[in-house]
């Protein structure tokens, strides 16, 4: 084991992990819908609003201090990302950044053009790439997933991705099951028709590096809430295509970049923890300069989840009564564990796991519902999804283990 992964340095950061549920305290394996809240965050939150808010383009210091802020944090997420800070945009979300994105670059597609999607993806990066499909006359083709070894078959590209295609839109790594998918295999694909390739990178990137330049993605977005920060989207869009892009937005407002994709005012105080949220991370690697204490955080943190996700798996596939839904061993895969108990509904085992034990464990489709579908679960609820994080420790996963023993038994 990574000895330089200190964990108990770690939970000390972290408000929430001090909470117990009746008289027992909580394991909180939740993180794939939200992780918990780094205490920088919450202290810069807090501080922002405490010393005076205020909007943009003002001559009084709130106003610049504000700016300051929002620059800064701009400039550490392109770090993060891999792209650069005028590439930045913020929003209230994910799922409304890509609705306003999908809008936008949908003004220039005609009858007969074709997107491609994703059945492994959450339909955060599906579902307003096919409304924007269906206003426009345009054609739908889907990348599938194969039920069986829970990845996407990217062997038939060029059956799906043709010279009509505009857009192909997939994830990095399934939120429902983990599974990483080969993003610059597809993006090779896509660009030699010149199409744009538009990434969900929100449950990837709190547990592995993702750069935008290196997988040749054009739209890159993820969430702050997913990796220690406050409740905000993010969108890295290249420069070029930024550029060209049409966002509805006000008259008065902005036409420069990023800001013209970041309708209203926008959430400071958020920005000003999601900063912070950053500075955690580059604190847990090493290196000269932010790009490398970010990538040397982020291989730590890979190393250490998998660490404990191959104790989780390993027990889980060799208990009776329980399924697990998961790519092969071979296959790069999220800390993120899918599994059904016998006999039990989903909700039922979340209900018992939080009531008897203190773990905190979600039940449902997660929104990946092509996936459930296909898996044919969603008329029975389907499935526990238990997730790890860097505050995540083995007393925990041995609490757990034998948490699913005692329901079986």
């Amino acid at each position: 084991m990574d000895h330089e992964f200190d964990v108990s340095r770690i939970r000390a950061q972290f408000p929430a992990l001090h909470r117990t549920y009746k008289g027992k305290p909580v394991a909180y394996f939740d993180g794939p819908g939200g992780s918990q809240v780094v205490g920088t965050c919450i202290d810069a939150m807090v501080g922002y609003m405490s010393r005076g808010v205020a909007n943009l383009h003002g001559v009084f210091p709130t106003s610049i201090e504000t700016e300051a802020i929002i620059a800064a944090t701009r400039a550490g997420v392109a770090t993060f990302l891999g792209a650069e800070p005028d590439e930045i945009a913020f929003g209230a979300n994910m799922t409304t950044l890509n609705f306003a994105i999908a809008r936008a670059l949908s003004r220039t597609w005609q009858t007969g053009d074709e997107i491609v999607v994703s059945e492994l993806d959450h339909r955060a990066n599906v579902d307003p790439w096919i409304v924007a499909a269906k206003d426009r006359g345009v054609v739908v083709k889907w990348l599938e997933v194969d039920p069986e070894r829970l990845t996407l078959d990217l062997e038939h590209l060029d059956e799906v991705i043709s010279p009509r295609t505009r857009v192909v839109t997939l994830g990095r790594a399934s939120n429902a099951v983990g599974t990483v998918t080969d993003v610059r295999r597809v993006a090779d694909v896509a660009h030699q028709v010149g199409a744009v390739v538009a990434v969900d990178a929100v449950h990837a990137a709190p547990h592995i590096a993702v750069n935008r330049e290196q997988l040749d993605a054009d739209i890159l977005l993820c969430s702050a809430y997913k990796f220690f920060g406050p409740h905000m989207g993010i969108a890295a869009i290249r420069h070029d295509l930024f550029e060209q892009l049409m966002p509805y937005k006000l008259e008065p407002a902005p036409s420069y970049l990023p800001d013209k994709l970041e309708t209203g005012t926008q959430n400071h105080e958020g920005i000003a923890g999601l900063h912070a949220a950053l500075g955690f991370i580059a604190d847990l690697g090493s290196g000269d300069r932010l790009s490398a204490q970010l990538f040397d955080a982020m291989q730590k943190i890979e190393t250490y989840e998998e660490y404990l996700a191959r104790k989780v798996r390993q027990a889980l596939r060799t208990t009776p009564g329980v399924t697990l839904y998961e790519a092969s061993d071979e296959q790069h895969k999220t800390p993120t564990i899918a599994f059904r108990i016998e006999g039990l509904t989903p909700r039922a085992v979340c209900e018992k796991l939080a009531e008897e034990h203190g773990i905190f464990v979600a039940d449902g489709d997660f929104y990946a519902t092509t996936l459930v579908n296909k898996l044919g679960l969603s008329a029975s609820g389907g499935f526990v999804r238990a997730g790890l994080a860097p505050y995540n420790t083995e007393a925990e996963v041995d609490v757990f283990v034998e948490a699913i023993h005692r329901l079986l038994r």
